[in-house]
């Protein structure tokens, strides 16, 4: 009797829940690269490239662990290009009489496991457990509510992991200290470089065979020096505790022109592959603050991210269903600009932006909400089609945690299921948070007028021209006070530089 273990290109954790079940003398491990997974849609080079590696380097130490691994290639002469089709293979290959694998984190590859292999073996589907949170948890505690706002959910996730606790109640006396994470950047900020890992022979293999395959796709594949094994995760890990926390709260929501890293962690990517746990993260940063390493402010907000935004938007994604991403509540349809691929815009915050994306397939979150979704925004721009790109971008990005993401926080298409306003800015907020403004031709004081930064108009005509949808909405009352506060003239002016706006956006192809 062999049982097959398929394990996704997400999923390299040495105590998935398939592994956690079997017993290595029964099972074969079945890892795949497959052109279907990378190309539909069109992945970042380097998201193909640090997850081709992390997998290759994930089969080694599975092997290691004592597991046989039948790993395919993409350049294997044999490969169909699918997960179905090679599942198939190796089921005829190793006369599989069962088949156990671990849900998947997007709609379309939950639907098709129950039908890997065709009817011929039994297929056992596990629920991941390495969330701290199960789905049948999440959907409990949404039942009958009207809005699920993140911070009920993270308060009932503090007392379950008993993170930051003492006893029932919140180290510090306070659940959140976001108000204190609002730095902007202080000039003459030393920032400290991110970890390096130059390639090894297996990274190396892996970039030449991206290159020759999806050299045509979106990003900068080099320089590539990219955690990609459970040992450079954990130095990354160390790394960003030491150098990082303890400044990442007060400069959490703050940018600065070439600096990509600040003091964020960027361990996003190696959590959602598998290479970092969250629990084992958010201990890290608690015991940095029990043995005075960073701040309480820094690790309570470090920790929000993971046990509050991480987990919920994953619950949120579950229960909204498949037909979340097609929301469009502010009925949105501009296509979307071809600066998102090219950063040719002389608007300084998204060219820098899309610079980092482009050359890291990473931002930080504030880059990726408070310029890129809030562009998308304030423009119009069809959720669908922001959706996508975020998908496609960011090494980080899975169904699971981009869709909520960007079609509920970022561009408010759920309607307010998951915020309880748009995420709408005009330049004045780029401009406190950031130093883009200074490099800018665009003038961040002027709404309208030559040199009036595009934000400051867009935002206005936003506010307009949603007020039948918003207009009730008590945490934009004081919004549309300051657009009734303008004459008529000012807002002809300001809607009509807001349309000069729009019609100098060229589609992308």
């Amino acid at each position: 009797m062999t049982i097959l273990l398929p394990i996704l290109g997400d999923q390299l954790s040495l105590s998935l829940a398939s592994l956690s079940t079997t017993n290595p003398e029964d099972a074969v491990v079945l890892m795949m690269e497959v052109a279907g997974e990378a190309s539909a849609p069109r992945h970042h080079k380097k998201k193909i490239a640090f997850l081709f590696s992390a997998m290759r380097h994930h089969a080694e130490a599975l092997r290691a662990a004592g597991w046989r691994v039948d790993y395919v290639r993409l350049d294997d002469p044999e490969n169909s290009g699918s997960l179905g089709g090679e599942i198939n293979r190796a089921i005829a290959r190793h006369k599989a009489t069962r088949l156990i694998t671990v849900e998947a984190g997007c709609w379309r590859l939950i639907k098709e496991q129950p039908g890997w292999g065709g009817g011929r073996v039994p297929v056992d589907v596990l629920a991941d457990d390495r969330f701290l949170v199960s789905r049948a948890w999440f959907a409990d505690w949404a039942e009958g509510r009207k809005r699920m706002l993140m911070e009920d959910f993270y308060r009932l996730v503090r007392k379950q992991t008993g993170l930051l606790m003492e006893g029932d109640k919140p180290i510090g006396g306070k659940w959140n200290f976001d108000h204190d994470n609002r730095k902007p950047p202080a000039k003459g900020t030393a920032y400290p470089p991110p970890s390096q890992f130059p390639p090894d022979a297996i990274t190396e293999g892996v970039l030449a065979l991206v290159e020759a395959r999806f050299g045509a796709h979106f990003g900068d594949l080099g320089p590539c020096a990219l955690p990609v094994t459970r040992e450079q995760a954990l130095e990354s890990l160390a790394d960003f505790i030491a150098l990082r926390l303890p400044r990442f709260g007060d400069y959490q929501d703050a940018m600065v022109a070439g600096e990509d890293g600040l003091f964020h962690s960027q361990l996003s990517a190696l959590i959602n592959c598998g290479l970092l746990g969250p629990m084992e993260v958010c201990c890290a940063a608690e015991q940095a603050f029990k043995d005075g390493i960073a701040p309480l402010n820094a690790v309570e907000g470090f920790i929000r991210q993971i046990i509050g935004w991480r987990e919920y938007v994953r619950g949120i994604h579950w229960i909204a269903g498949p037909e979340y991403e097609t929301r469009n509540h502010l009925e949105a349809t501009r296509p979307l600009p071809a600066f998102y691929w090219t950063g040719d815009t002389k608007m300084h915050c998204l060219s820098e932006a899309v610079r980092a994306t482009r050359q890291n397939a990473h931002a930080h979150h504030i880059q990726r909400l408070m310029v890129l979704a809030n562009f998308a925004l304030v423009a119009g721009i069809d959720p669908a089609e922001v959706s996508e790109w975020f998908l496609i971008v960011y090494a980080d990005a899975y169904e699971w945690v981009e869709t909520p993401n960007v079609i509920g926080m970022g561009l408010f298409a759920d309607g307010g299921l998951m915020a309880s306003k748009p995420y709408a800015a005009s330049g004045a907020y780029i401009n406190r948070m950031s130093d883009y403004c200074r490099g800018c031709v665009h003038d961040v004081k002027k709404r309208t007028g030559e040199g009036a930064c595009p934000f400051n108009s867009l935002y206005w005509d936003f506010v307009a021209r949603n007020r039948e949808k918003l207009g009730k909405n008590h945490r934009m009352l004081r919004m549309y006070d300051g657009w009734d506060r303008f004459d008529d003239d000012e807002q002809a002016r300001i809607r009509s530089h807001a349309a000069t706006v729009l019609d100098a956006l060229a589609p992308s192809d």
